[in-house]
């Protein structure tokens, strides 16, 4: 008789740490702190396909970086700069970069036999740099390259010192950060996927946290109802 009066309880306790369990484990997003590379297409930036040592930029072409907190290329936070105003509140951004190629090689002639390449370097935000460290303001730069450079040796050309790792992955621009190249951190912000889940602030609990309420009061309920039953 004891096993089976303590059964439902032990159920219904059961299920409230899975559901505060699961609700802790959602909080703790993991992400990673990298250097992100991006093309300017059609005035808006695009997540690059080839990496830095590999892609082959055109005269005229407009490349940004980017150091962020991130999970994934989904994720991952975009270059700052006039570019993307005309999509995005202006208060999203701490920069008033030009990113257009115009401006940003305006005083860097066309030669013969070689190419320029307009670049945006975005060193990050405070909350996503590595501990001791501050990221340096965001910076533009027009480099003039020969024509069969890559994208990697027109940074090189304006933003020593590079560091990369063993698998060729930018570590560093311009000597930031000191250390560290790609670290898994606990990310400070929700990924993309998770804020299309979430509610609302202003709504109160999310659905589902007031389901699994729902669910544990039923359980409840239905313990002290077989109880009384046993007793009666």
């Amino acid at each position: 008789m004891t096993r089976r009066g303590t059964t439902t309880p032990v159920l219904v306790l059961a299920l409230l740490l899975l559901l505060l369990g699961g609700t802790a484990g959602q909080a703790q997003a993991v992400g990673y702190r990298y250097w992100s590379f991006w093309d300017l297409t059609g005035g808006k930036w695009t997540y690059a396909t080839q990496g830095p040592s590999t892609a082959r930029p055109s005269d005229g072409d407009v490349q940004g970086f980017r150091f962020a907190v991130s999970q994934d290329s989904q994720d991952a936070a975009k270059p700052r700069g006039k570019a993307d105003l005309a999509s995005a509140p202006a208060s999203a951004f701490a920069s008033d970069l030009a990113s257009d190629f115009a401006s940003i090689c305006a005083k860097t002639p066309a030669q013969h036999g070689k190419k320029r390449v307009a670049l945006v370097i975005d060193f990050g935000t405070t909350a996503d740099a590595p501990s001791g460290e501050t990221p340096p303001s965001p910076r533009t730069a027009c480099a003039r390259v020969p024509s069969d450079a890559t994208t990697a040796d027109a940074l090189a050309s304006v933003a020593k010192p590079l560091r990369y790792d063993t698998n060729a992955l930018l570590c560093a621009i311009a000597g930031y950060p000191r250390t560290g190249c790609g670290d898994q951190v606990s990310a400070t912000k929700p990924t993309a996927s998770a804020r299309l889940q979430a509610e609302p602030a202003h709504h109160g609990p999310s659905v589902g946290l007031l389901a699994g309420v729902a669910a544990v009061a039923l359980l409840g309920a239905a313990a002290v109802w077989q109880a009384r039953r046993r007793r009666g």
